[in-house]
């Protein structure tokens, strides 16, 4: 019996592998491009699941290749790319999956930030920017400054820009026209404070709230994320508050089933919508929420994929250490050749470990997202403070080196 991949975040493979075998199926992984997962498969048996090398943006060839597979038993997919294909194919297939529908709502930024203006969930709406000359100040008049203008299907934090005045306005409308976006470029408010992300858990319509990230932002002009710790000890009435207000955001965007990483900016006035991913966490989320929670939370993916009911719906938690991760980048572009001070590492307390997310001889053209990470250094400790305190001091002694320009 199998259970395919199309595509996976970067981490979490080897969980996922895990998670199949304890339910008596075979993963089988479909990539356009298996370098993504070089340091998961380094890691496994060479006979630990089957790897499929097709081009995942084509529909059809994906299509092609799960008819192939023996006795197809479900289908994962754990990224904001390939959400919405996989929605359809598990709809073809006759699979477990999320709805088509809500898959399409929740990648669209834009349809998202209007969907909960109208339901009372945000202060803000959102608006599609046009091309032409009169873009920035319909932002200015139907949105107001600060704003935030991105790819209303971005992903890696790329293709944002952040204007607090009206110059920083008609410079972020001018070079946002000059990018390919994935969907279409958004203009919404920005809303001022210390951004979170809540990992939260949906059967049936109920969601349980797994816990919260902190996450620490780039300065302006980078927008970028540079640190997460988990899980934020928030006081247990305003744990239950965030768990019924996310529980409303992905009712009403549709979300019935899955995983989410709702990410928010705690305001003055409470809490305030970024987006919604349709998926577990990316970087080391999922590696963060399987060793605090005490448990390979992949196996939730595995159980929904077969269609049933996620023992960690209603399993007891919280038994592991807190987590920390911090992204690392280099201080300019050029081509990547190494990096310096992995082997320090030992030295520090929380037991830092280093996940290479950038192989030798990778081009850095530009540091202003996601993209320009090449590694990220996660520890524990007793706290999600301590744990952040630790990991950072630890990520400061190893340095990305890269050569020309």
């Amino acid at each position: 019996m199998t259970i395919a991949a199309l595509e996976a975040l970067t981490f979490g493979l080897g969980r996922l592998v895990t998670a199949a075998d304890r339910a008596g199926q075979r993963l089988c992984l479909l990539t356009g491009d298996r370098d993504i997962y070089r340091h998961e498969l380094s890691r496994l048996d060479p006979g630990a699941l089957d790897v499929v090398d097709v081009d995942t943006r084509d529909t059809a060839a994906c299509a092609a290749e799960l008819e192939r597979l023996p006795e197809l038993d479900g289908l994962i997919n754990s990224t904001d790319t390939w959400l919405l294909p996989g929605a359809e194919l598990a709809a073809r297939f006759g699979l477990a999956g999320p709805d088509p529908e809500a898959a399409r709502t929740i990648r669209d930024k834009l349809a998202v930030r209007v969907l909960m203006h109208r339901h009372g969930l945000s202060r803000g709406t959102a608006i599609a920017v046009p091309d032409g000359s009169s873009a920035a100040e319909l932002v200015r008049r139907e949105v107001g400054l600060p704003a935030v203008l991105k790819d209303s299907a971005g992903t890696s934090s790329r293709n944002v820009w952040l204007a607090h005045d009206e110059d920083q306005l008609r410079a972020a409308v001018d070079e946002a026209a000059g990018r390919r976006l994935f969907g279409r470029l958004l203009a919404e408010p920005f809303f001022a404070g210390p951004l979170y992300s809540a990992e939260t858990l949906t059967w049936a319509g109920r969601t349980r709230l797994l816990g919260v990230h902190s996450r620490q932002l780039s300065r302006h002009p980078h927008v970028r994320e540079e640190a997460a710790a988990f899980p934020v000890a928030f006081p247990d009435a305003d744990r239950a508050e965030l768990e019924q207000w996310v529980s409303r955001l992905l009712a009403v965007a549709g979300h019935r089933g899955g995983f989410a990483h709702v990410e928010f900016v705690l305001t003055a006035e409470g809490p305030e919508l970024v987006e919604i991913n349709g998926r577990i966490g990316g970087a080391m989320v999922g590696e963060a929420l399987c060793r605090s929670l005490g448990t390979n939370v992949y196996e939730a993916m595995v159980d929904m994929a077969l269609g049933k009911e996620p023992e960690l719906l209603d399993a007891t938690t919280g038994s592991g250490p807190a987590v920390a991760f911090v992204l690392v980048y280099p201080d300019r572009t050029g081509t990547f050749t190494g990096v310096a001070g992995i082997e320090r590492l030992a030295g520090f307390p929380g037991g830092p470990e280093w996940y290479p997310t950038m192989t030798i001889g990778n081009r850095i053209e530009s540091l202003g997202d996601q993209r320009a990470c090449t590694g990220i250094v996660l520890a524990e400790a007793a706290t999600a403070e301590l744990a952040l305190h630790r990991a950072l001091s630890a990520a400061g002694g190893v340095h990305p080196v890269v050569f020309g320009n």
